[in-house]
């Protein structure tokens, strides 16, 4: 055993958003972030991140509860143990704790960036390596305004930077709802691409209603038009249509992977780390769905850079990735907690050079943003 973990520590940071973030379930003028540092014996750290979205209204784990899963449970657990061997880390929580996939992911993120930095090699290398250096990623218009929406779609392709584009839907009525995508799709044409996301809050029928209209209008991909607890609906609408449905919150391990694709359930899965568990767990999870013809997708939970990154790794692992990706948190966020930001251009993310994630802490502001700064200035204490 060449190192040991010694220290873990869970920070809360708060960071502003460009703009409000519409969702079905809620709208967001800030981002939380579960920032993970992971000290080892050889002086080795390694950083993670876990990232929901409105605190408990997309999920089962709030900012808070993630926190408190890693200092209470997970970090005594791993304190003293051989930092070098990820997996049976991992295989140490779970034994610990059951679900917690987010915290588990955070954890997860830091021991892998710990050991790659150790090595000397960028993340992906501990996956097999990378068959791709560059990911396309989409942006949302989440505004709620059709021409606000229309105005940022135009800004950005002229730019070069993303030329799909995701509608979050579901607040409004379904006639509505599907009037604003439409309008949005004629103005744009064939120069880019039209997803939506009704995240579950369509009921079946409604959903029947909603997507037709939005394949008679071109839209490409619709994203978990209903609830999660009832793939059986899920496999009659993905029968009944030609426009791709995608799997999201009803897919987050291996296990619900084989029962969706069993029920020919979805056309195409979101892939998320944190939802997973972990990038090992994702890549599981993209293991079924690729055996059973699914195509995939590389989803977000709109971490900031640390979180981003980590999951850029992953996707960048995988044979197929058909869908492209959803990586943009970073550029939601009017700031971050490292010193250089991720690299977006030519409608894709690039992935970083240099080991591990390829990123380095900006102390400063971590400081500045952390949710406990009050106590931390006063106390001048830092814990790394």
């Amino acid at each position: 055993m060449n190192a040991t973990i010694s220290f873990i520590e869970a920070i809360l940071v708060d960071l502003p958003t460009i703009r409000d973030h519409q969702l079905a379930m809620t709208t967001m003028q800030r981002q939380t972030l579960v920032i993970v540092r992971l000290r080892c014996s050889d002086g080795m750290e390694g950083l993670g991140e876990a990232t929901t979205i409105g605190g408990l209204s997309y999920g089962d784990e709030s900012p808070e509860g993630i926190k408190l899963a890693i200092d209470t449970y997970l970090a005594p657990a791993l304190i003293g143990i051989d930092a070098t061997n990820v997996n049976a880390a991992m295989q140490r929580l779970a034994k610990v704790a059951r679900g917690n996939r987010f915290a588990k992911s955070a954890v997860e993120t830091a021991l892998l960036d710990a050991q790659a930095k150790r090595l000397g090699v960028p993340l992906v290398t501990m996956l097999g390596g990378a068959v791709r250096s560059t990911l396309p990623v989409l942006w949302t218009l989440a505004s709620g305004d059709t021409a606000r929406d229309i105005e940022e779609a135009e800004t950005m392709l002229a730019e070069g930077r993303h030329n799909t584009f995701k509608l979050k839907i579901g607040r409004r009525s379904v006639r509505e709802d599907v009037d604003h995508v439409s309008a949005i799709k004629r103005a744009l044409g064939n120069r880019a691409r039209i997803t939506v996301d009704v995240n579950q809050a369509w009921s079946e029928v409604e959903a029947a209603t909603g997507i037709a209209m939005l394949e008679s209008a071109g839209v490409d991909l619709i994203e978990q038009p209903i609830p999660r607890e009832n793939p059986r609906a899920l496999a009659r609408l993905a029968a009944k249509f030609v426009v791709p449905l995608m799997a999201d919150e009803a897919v987050c391990g291996a296990e619900d992977a084989m029962e969706l694709a069993r029920l020919a359930a979805a056309d195409v899965f979101a892939l998320k780390i944190a939802k997973s568990g972990g990038i090992h767990a994702m890549l599981r999870t993209a293991a079924v769905g690729d055996a059973a013809g699914i195509q995939l997708y590389g989803g977000t939970m709109l971490e900031g850079s640390v979180g981003t990154i980590a999951a850029a790794h992953g996707f960048c692992s995988l044979p197929q990735l058909s869908w492209g990706t959803e990586l943009l948190g970073p550029l939601l966020l009017k700031d971050d907690v490292v010193t250089t930001r991720p690299t977006y251009r030519d409608f894709s993310l690039h992935l970083p050079e240099g080991p591990g994630l390829g990123l380095t802490l900006d102390q400063d502001k971590l400081d500045f943003y952390r949710r406990d700064r009050d106590r931390i200035a006063v106390s001048g204490f830092r814990a790394i």
